[in-house]
């Protein structure tokens, strides 16, 4: 639930995050989404039961795996993605701190969009992603150089279903990390292989949502104005 008092501050950062969102393609500024999320790395202790095909008329059976597993710690995973060019780049982090956040920034604006004039970037408002993150990470004048192609944008408290890199996020979580991970080496092996996929079906992600659509399905979240 998003407290009255919020309203107006939620209203105005997801009016502004869906006016981005309506925008036309533009090569020399694309719109480009980021967000990150962390999973367990977990080795079988037991070799799995590898699955039976049908057979003879019996039911196949898939592969069985120990309930029982050996945690190794967690890694981190950061996503960003292209809506309308259907692109997207996973980074795995051991860590999610504003030094990592800075250095995929800078991985995003110098090796995947080294010819943008700014990259409108959409993400969750974490204390880890600001300008100061890039001075923490960078010498001044590099860090003010990377800020200066930067266009940003946040999406509202209780309101990151906006972010289109959390859509991605849920797809690879149901199709890459339900299954057990065991090492960085493993999840970056998977990680790799699922958006080199995705990328190659070259399929944009059609956002439909609008701020008239919002004004009529999300009134109630707009505050009353005094008569």
């Amino acid at each position: 639930m998003i407290p009255p008092a919020q309203n107006a501050e939620f209203v105005a950062k997801m009016e502004d995050v869906l006016d981005v969102y309506e925008r036309p393609y533009d090569s020399a500024r694309p719109v480009v989404c980021l967000d990150e999320t962390s999973t367990q790395l977990l080795a079988e202790t037991r070799a799995p039961v590898p699955a039976a095909p049908a057979r003879d008329g019996k039911p196949g059976r898939p592969t069985r795996f120990d309930s029982e597993y050996e945690r190794r710690g967690v890694a981190n995973l950061f996503l960003v993605c292209e809506p309308l060019r259907g692109w997207r780049h996973l980074t795995v982090s051991s860590r999610r701190t504003k030094v990592d956040w800075a250095h995929v920034v800078r991985d995003l604006l110098d090796v995947h969009y080294p010819h943008a004039e700014k990259v409108v970037l959409v993400q969750d408002n974490l204390n880890t992603h600001t300008l100061g993150a890039l001075y923490a990470a960078f010498a001044p004048a590099e860090a003010r150089r990377l800020a200066r192609k930067l266009e940003r944008h946040y999406t509202p408290a209780h309101g990151s279903w906006l972010n289109v890199a959390e859509v991605e996020l849920a797809v690879l979580s149901r199709q890459v990390l339900a299954a057990r991970v065991p090492d960085e080496a493993t999840l970056r092996e998977r990680a790799t292989a699922w958006f080199a996929a995705r990328n190659a079906k070259r399929g944009p992600v059609r956002w439909r949502f609008t701020t008239a659509d919002a004004r009529t399905k999300l009134h109630r979240l707009y505050p009353l104005l005094p008569e």
